[in-house]
């Protein structure tokens, strides 16, 4: 494959390493990443040298969420708002998609901050271990967002109790919380050992028999996909277009308080 400009491939000792590289932004959702993603998953499902695939990243950030920066635009052109809002979701199903579907276990290995559609993708691998750097938050709500199109990861791994908590507050949490909620797998100190641990489990099994138990633990979270998938892509997209949403990005953007925080900004002075 051709290495994308944000995204690095590379496979050694049966691991297909996939590096979010775009350090820039964040490693934020952008369609060069997103493009990447995919055409590395695809040379991994080709790859019989492949037997097991690492989703991590360079930087202090694995993933920021989404691109707000190409909220009105694709490949640098403006166009209507409810379009790009359009286009976006439906490529975050896509990936999330992607990664549950692959015939290959996918694990993550995060030793950095994780926000929003960011934690979608952690939801979609298989395994996912964190390292001491890390920080989550579901970051939505506070910009006019929901956590939809991501719900269809987040939920069938995170406590019941968990995901009111955090989709609503938008909180911050490390990665022992993460690992006591189930987001991830493991928290550890060294998350690149632990990694290469499982990994060295992992290669011993049979590609068809990893297949085949994959399929057990992901056949419900493909079938909310398939019933759910376009209702919450619909629902994000028309999040994403209004007025509400454009308010807390631009104030993101602009790195001041959105007009509906200004109450609460002003009940602590």
């Amino acid at each position: 494959m051709s290495e994308s400009e944000f995204v690095k491939y590379a496979v050694e000792a049966g691991v297909a390493t996939i590096t979010l590289d775009s350090p820039h932004n964040r490693n934020a959702l952008s369609t060069k990443l997103v493009k990447g993603v995919h055409d590395s998953l695809n040379a991994a499902a080709e790859d019989d040298d492949a037997r097991v695939i690492v989703l991590t990243h360079t930087g202090g950030t694995f993933c920021a969420g989404a691109d707000l920066s190409e909220a009105s635009e694709v490949d640098g052109q403006p166009l209507d708002p409810q379009k790009v809002a359009q286009l976006r979701t439906s490529q975050m199903r896509d990936l999330l998609k992607a990664i549950v579907a692959h015939p290959k276990p996918v694990i993550a290995q995060i030793d950095g901050h994780v926000r929003a559609g960011g934690m979608g993708l952690v939801g979609a691998c298989d395994l996912a271990v964190a390292g001491p750097s890390c920080t989550f938050a579901l970051t939505e709500a506070k910009l006019g967002l929901a956590p939809s199109i991501i719900s269809l990861t987040l939920l069938p791994k995170l406590s019941a109790r968990a995901a009111g908590r955090y989709f609503l507050t938008g909180e911050k949490f490390d990665a022992q919380e993460a690992q006591r909620i189930g987001l991830v797998t493991t928290a550890d100190d060294d998350a690149a050992a632990s990694v290469k641990a499982l990994c060295s489990e992992l290669v011993k099994a049979s590609p068809q028999g990893l297949a085949a138990s994959k399929s057990l633990t992901t056949a419900a979270v493909l079938a909310g996909f398939d019933e759910r998938g376009e209702e919450l892509a619909a629902m994000s997209a028309r999040l994403f277009a209004s007025e509400e949403a454009r308010e807390g990005m631009i104030a993101f953007l602009q790195r001041r308080t959105p007009r509906w925080a200004e109450v609460a900004v002003r009940s602590t002075e």
